[in-house]
Protein backbone atom coordinates (compact mmCIF):
# COMPACT_ATOMS: atom_id res chain seq x y z
CA UNK A 1 0.00 0.00 0.00
CA UNK A 2 3.02 2.23 -0.11
CA UNK A 3 2.55 5.23 -2.19
CA UNK A 4 -0.60 4.56 -3.44
CA UNK A 5 -2.08 7.99 -2.72
CA UNK A 6 -1.72 10.52 -5.79
CA UNK A 7 1.41 12.58 -5.07
CA UNK A 8 2.05 15.63 -6.75
CA UNK A 9 5.28 18.19 -6.32
CA UNK A 10 5.19 21.95 -6.77
CA UNK A 11 8.78 23.89 -7.36
CA UNK A 12 8.04 27.39 -6.52
CA UNK A 13 8.70 30.30 -3.91
CA UNK A 14 6.46 30.84 -0.89
CA UNK A 15 3.87 33.64 -0.53
CA UNK A 16 4.00 34.94 3.51
CA UNK A 17 0.41 36.23 2.75
CA UNK A 18 -0.62 32.64 1.73
CA UNK A 19 -2.36 33.56 -1.33
CA UNK A 20 -0.19 32.62 -4.26
CA UNK A 21 3.38 30.65 -4.97
CA UNK A 22 3.75 27.51 -3.16
CA UNK A 23 0.95 28.21 -0.60
CA UNK A 24 -1.86 28.42 -3.48
CA UNK A 25 -0.53 25.04 -5.01
CA UNK A 26 -0.79 23.30 -1.88
CA UNK A 27 -3.90 24.62 -1.48
CA UNK A 28 -5.67 23.56 -4.87
CA UNK A 29 -3.50 19.87 -4.50
CA UNK A 30 -5.86 19.27 -1.22
CA UNK A 31 -9.10 20.71 -3.01
CA UNK A 32 -8.31 18.01 -5.81
CA UNK A 33 -7.65 15.32 -3.40
CA UNK A 34 -3.73 14.57 -3.80
CA UNK A 35 -1.06 14.86 -1.96
CA UNK A 36 0.94 17.91 -2.60
CA UNK A 37 4.76 17.85 -1.70
CA UNK A 38 6.83 21.42 -1.84
CA UNK A 39 10.48 22.32 -2.81
CA UNK A 40 10.88 25.84 -1.71
CA UNK A 41 13.05 27.88 -4.22
CA UNK A 42 12.33 31.31 -2.89
CA UNK A 43 11.16 33.04 0.20
CA UNK A 44 9.15 36.39 -0.62
CA UNK A 45 7.97 39.06 1.89
CA UNK A 46 4.55 39.89 0.62
CA UNK A 47 1.07 40.66 0.70
CA UNK A 48 -2.20 41.18 -1.23
CA UNK A 49 -0.53 44.80 -2.21
CA UNK A 50 2.36 43.87 -3.40
CA UNK A 51 6.02 41.89 -3.08
CA UNK A 52 8.35 43.66 -0.53
CA UNK A 53 11.28 41.44 -0.49
CA UNK A 54 12.52 38.13 -1.72
CA UNK A 55 15.78 35.93 -0.81
CA UNK A 56 16.31 33.17 -3.20
CA UNK A 57 17.34 29.66 -2.26
CA UNK A 58 20.71 28.59 -2.77
CA UNK A 59 20.89 25.63 -5.53
CA UNK A 60 22.43 23.28 -3.23
CA UNK A 61 19.41 23.12 -0.98
CA UNK A 62 16.90 23.23 -4.16
CA UNK A 63 18.89 20.07 -4.79
CA UNK A 64 18.82 18.70 -1.33
CA UNK A 65 15.08 19.07 -1.31
CA UNK A 66 14.13 17.76 -4.60
CA UNK A 67 16.10 14.72 -3.82
CA UNK A 68 14.76 13.90 0.01
CA UNK A 69 11.38 13.78 -2.30
CA UNK A 70 12.45 11.72 -5.51
CA UNK A 71 14.09 9.74 -2.83
CA UNK A 72 11.01 8.87 -1.03
CA UNK A 73 7.72 10.01 -2.52
CA UNK A 74 6.14 8.56 -6.04
CA UNK A 75 5.66 11.72 -7.50
CA UNK A 76 2.88 11.34 -10.71
CA UNK A 77 2.92 15.37 -11.76
CA UNK A 78 5.24 18.04 -11.10
CA UNK A 79 4.76 21.78 -11.96
CA UNK A 80 7.26 24.88 -11.12
CA UNK A 81 6.17 28.11 -10.60
CA UNK A 82 8.16 31.55 -10.22
CA UNK A 83 12.08 30.61 -10.33
CA UNK A 84 13.22 33.76 -9.89
CA UNK A 85 17.04 33.67 -11.21
CA UNK A 86 19.06 31.04 -13.68
CA UNK A 87 21.15 29.47 -10.78
CA UNK A 88 17.53 28.46 -9.78
CA UNK A 89 16.66 27.51 -13.00
CA UNK A 90 19.85 25.50 -14.20
CA UNK A 91 19.39 23.41 -10.74
CA UNK A 92 15.41 22.81 -11.20
CA UNK A 93 16.18 21.57 -14.86
CA UNK A 94 19.35 19.63 -14.14
CA UNK A 95 16.95 17.56 -11.56
CA UNK A 96 14.14 17.58 -14.00
CA UNK A 97 16.36 15.47 -16.49
CA UNK A 98 17.51 13.00 -13.94
CA UNK A 99 14.77 12.00 -12.31
CA UNK A 100 11.07 11.11 -13.51
CA UNK A 101 8.15 13.10 -11.85
CA UNK A 102 5.73 12.40 -14.63
CA UNK A 103 4.26 15.51 -16.39
CA UNK A 104 5.69 18.17 -16.05
CA UNK A 105 3.56 21.88 -15.86
CA UNK A 106 5.63 24.65 -16.13
CA UNK A 107 4.41 28.23 -15.57
CA UNK A 108 6.66 30.65 -16.24
CA UNK A 109 5.96 33.65 -14.20
CA UNK A 110 7.45 36.54 -14.53
CA UNK A 111 5.44 39.73 -13.04
CA UNK A 112 3.46 39.81 -9.82
CA UNK A 113 0.07 40.89 -9.65
CA UNK A 114 1.40 43.78 -7.63
CA UNK A 115 3.74 44.68 -10.72
CA UNK A 116 6.66 43.43 -9.26
CA UNK A 117 9.20 41.33 -11.45
CA UNK A 118 9.87 38.17 -10.81
CA UNK A 119 12.15 36.77 -13.14
CA UNK A 120 15.21 38.42 -14.20
CA UNK A 121 16.18 38.92 -17.88
CA UNK A 122 18.73 35.95 -17.86
CA UNK A 123 16.79 33.67 -16.45
CA UNK A 124 14.08 33.82 -19.24
CA UNK A 125 16.29 33.04 -21.53
CA UNK A 126 17.56 30.27 -19.26
CA UNK A 127 13.85 28.74 -19.34
CA UNK A 128 13.71 29.11 -22.96
CA UNK A 129 16.50 26.68 -23.50
CA UNK A 130 16.34 24.93 -20.44
CA UNK A 131 13.20 24.21 -19.06
CA UNK A 132 10.74 24.62 -21.95
CA UNK A 133 11.89 21.68 -23.63
CA UNK A 134 11.03 19.07 -20.61
CA UNK A 135 7.86 20.80 -20.35
CA UNK A 136 4.25 18.58 -21.09
CA UNK A 137 2.25 22.11 -20.77
CA UNK A 138 3.23 25.44 -20.58
CA UNK A 139 0.62 28.43 -18.75
CA UNK A 140 2.05 31.65 -19.93
CA UNK A 141 -0.59 34.45 -19.84
CA UNK A 142 -0.59 37.11 -22.63
CA UNK A 143 2.33 39.20 -21.52
CA UNK A 144 4.68 36.54 -20.45
CA UNK A 145 3.59 34.91 -23.95
CA UNK A 146 4.65 38.32 -25.97
CA UNK A 147 8.17 37.43 -24.11
CA UNK A 148 8.62 33.75 -24.76
CA UNK A 149 7.50 34.43 -28.66
CA UNK A 150 9.34 37.56 -29.06
CA UNK A 151 5.68 39.14 -30.76
CA UNK A 152 2.55 41.11 -29.76
CA UNK A 153 -0.68 39.92 -29.16
CA UNK A 154 -3.66 42.02 -30.12
CA UNK A 155 -6.35 39.92 -31.66
CA UNK A 156 -7.29 36.43 -31.43
CA UNK A 157 -5.48 35.35 -34.55
CA UNK A 158 -1.83 36.84 -32.79
CA UNK A 159 -2.57 34.50 -29.45
CA UNK A 160 -2.93 31.41 -32.01
CA UNK A 161 0.28 32.78 -33.61
CA UNK A 162 2.08 33.34 -30.02
CA UNK A 163 1.25 29.98 -29.11
CA UNK A 164 2.55 27.78 -31.89
CA UNK A 165 6.27 30.04 -31.39
CA UNK A 166 6.25 28.70 -28.16
CA UNK A 167 5.29 25.23 -28.83
CA UNK A 168 8.59 25.34 -31.22
CA UNK A 169 10.29 26.23 -28.23
CA UNK A 170 10.23 22.37 -27.48
CA UNK A 171 7.19 22.18 -25.25
CA UNK A 172 4.60 19.18 -26.11
CA UNK A 173 1.56 21.89 -24.72
CA UNK A 174 0.81 25.17 -24.81
CA UNK A 175 -2.12 27.27 -22.77
CA UNK A 176 -2.48 30.89 -23.69
CA UNK A 177 -4.16 32.17 -20.63
CA UNK A 178 -6.61 35.65 -21.93
CA UNK A 179 -7.14 36.71 -18.42
CA UNK A 180 -5.34 39.89 -19.67
CA UNK A 181 -7.51 40.67 -22.62
CA UNK A 182 -10.50 43.53 -22.00
CA UNK A 183 -13.61 42.29 -22.83
CA UNK A 184 -17.25 41.30 -20.57
CA UNK A 185 -15.57 37.38 -21.92
CA UNK A 186 -12.03 35.82 -21.42
CA UNK A 187 -10.79 33.29 -23.96
CA UNK A 188 -7.87 31.09 -22.69
CA UNK A 189 -6.38 28.93 -26.39
CA UNK A 190 -5.20 25.67 -26.10
CA UNK A 191 -2.69 23.83 -28.80
CA UNK A 192 -1.80 20.42 -27.85
CA UNK A 193 0.77 18.21 -28.84
CA UNK A 194 -1.06 16.46 -31.94
CA UNK A 195 -1.78 20.04 -33.55
CA UNK A 196 -5.41 19.88 -32.33
CA UNK A 197 -6.37 22.85 -30.58
CA UNK A 198 -9.39 25.17 -29.08
CA UNK A 199 -10.71 28.11 -27.27
CA UNK A 200 -12.24 28.27 -23.41
CA UNK A 201 -14.56 30.89 -23.38
CA UNK A 202 -15.89 32.16 -19.26
CA UNK A 203 -17.35 35.21 -18.49
CA UNK A 204 -15.42 37.68 -16.27
CA UNK A 205 -15.85 38.16 -12.88
CA UNK A 206 -15.78 42.02 -11.87
CA UNK A 207 -13.12 41.79 -9.14
CA UNK A 208 -9.37 42.46 -7.87
CA UNK A 209 -9.34 39.53 -5.58
CA UNK A 210 -7.72 37.26 -7.96
CA UNK A 211 -4.40 36.80 -6.73
CA UNK A 212 -2.51 33.40 -7.67
CA UNK A 213 -4.99 32.51 -10.42
CA UNK A 214 -1.63 31.24 -12.78
CA UNK A 215 -0.76 29.56 -9.66
CA UNK A 216 -3.76 27.74 -9.07
CA UNK A 217 -4.79 27.00 -12.81
CA UNK A 218 -1.30 25.20 -13.40
CA UNK A 219 -1.43 23.43 -9.60
CA UNK A 220 -5.27 22.43 -10.92
CA UNK A 221 -4.02 20.74 -14.01
CA UNK A 222 -1.06 19.04 -12.63
CA UNK A 223 -3.29 17.77 -9.72
CA UNK A 224 -5.76 16.47 -12.54
CA UNK A 225 -3.07 14.69 -14.62
CA UNK A 226 -1.74 12.75 -11.96
CA UNK A 227 -5.49 11.62 -11.10
CA UNK A 228 -5.70 9.65 -14.50
CA UNK A 229 -7.46 12.84 -16.63
CA UNK A 230 -5.69 13.45 -19.96
CA UNK A 231 -4.65 17.16 -21.06
CA UNK A 232 -7.58 18.42 -22.42
CA UNK A 233 -10.09 17.38 -19.49
CA UNK A 234 -7.59 18.75 -17.20
CA UNK A 235 -7.49 21.89 -18.82
CA UNK A 236 -11.21 22.07 -18.91
CA UNK A 237 -11.84 21.35 -15.05
CA UNK A 238 -8.39 23.30 -13.93
CA UNK A 239 -10.55 26.27 -15.41
CA UNK A 240 -13.90 25.46 -14.01
CA UNK A 241 -12.12 25.30 -10.73
CA UNK A 242 -10.25 28.50 -10.77
CA UNK A 243 -13.63 30.25 -12.32
CA UNK A 244 -14.81 28.87 -9.09
CA UNK A 245 -11.96 29.74 -6.67
CA UNK A 246 -12.88 33.65 -8.04
CA UNK A 247 -16.41 33.76 -8.16
CA UNK A 248 -17.25 32.43 -5.16
CA UNK A 249 -14.66 35.06 -3.26
CA UNK A 250 -13.42 35.50 0.17
CA UNK A 251 -12.48 39.18 1.49
CA UNK A 252 -9.06 39.08 2.54
CA UNK A 253 -6.27 42.03 2.32
CA UNK A 254 -6.32 45.35 0.85
CA UNK A 255 -5.21 44.97 -2.72
CA UNK A 256 -5.49 42.00 -4.85
CA UNK A 257 -7.09 39.41 -2.20
CA UNK A 258 -6.45 35.89 -3.00
CA UNK A 259 -8.66 33.12 -3.61
CA UNK A 260 -10.79 31.06 -2.46
CA UNK A 261 -9.66 27.32 -2.90
CA UNK A 262 -12.44 25.40 -0.86
CA UNK A 263 -15.04 26.71 -3.96
CA UNK A 264 -16.78 23.72 -5.08
CA UNK A 265 -17.24 23.22 -9.16
CA UNK A 266 -20.45 23.54 -10.34
CA UNK A 267 -21.85 23.00 -13.76
CA UNK A 268 -21.89 26.86 -13.80
CA UNK A 269 -18.55 27.03 -13.27
CA UNK A 270 -17.16 25.32 -16.79
CA UNK A 271 -16.03 26.96 -19.29
CA UNK A 272 -17.91 26.91 -22.99
CA UNK A 273 -15.59 24.65 -25.67
CA UNK A 274 -15.26 26.15 -29.08
CA UNK A 275 -12.90 25.49 -31.80
CA UNK A 276 -13.03 28.67 -33.47
CA UNK A 277 -13.66 32.58 -31.64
Amino acid sequence: MVNKTPQVLTIAGMDSSGGAGVSADLKTFAAQGVYGANVIVALTAQNTMGVQQVSMTSPSIIHAQLKSVVDDLKIGAVKSGMLGDVPTVEAVAEFLQQADFGDYILDPVMVAKGGAHLLSDEAVVAIKSSLIPLATLITPNMPEAEVLSGSNITNHEDVMQSASKIQQLGVENVLLKGGHASGKDVYDYILLADGSHFWLKSSRVDTIRTHGTGDTISAAITARLALGDDMKKAIIYAKAYVDATIREGIDVGHGHGPLNHQARVADRHFPEVLENV
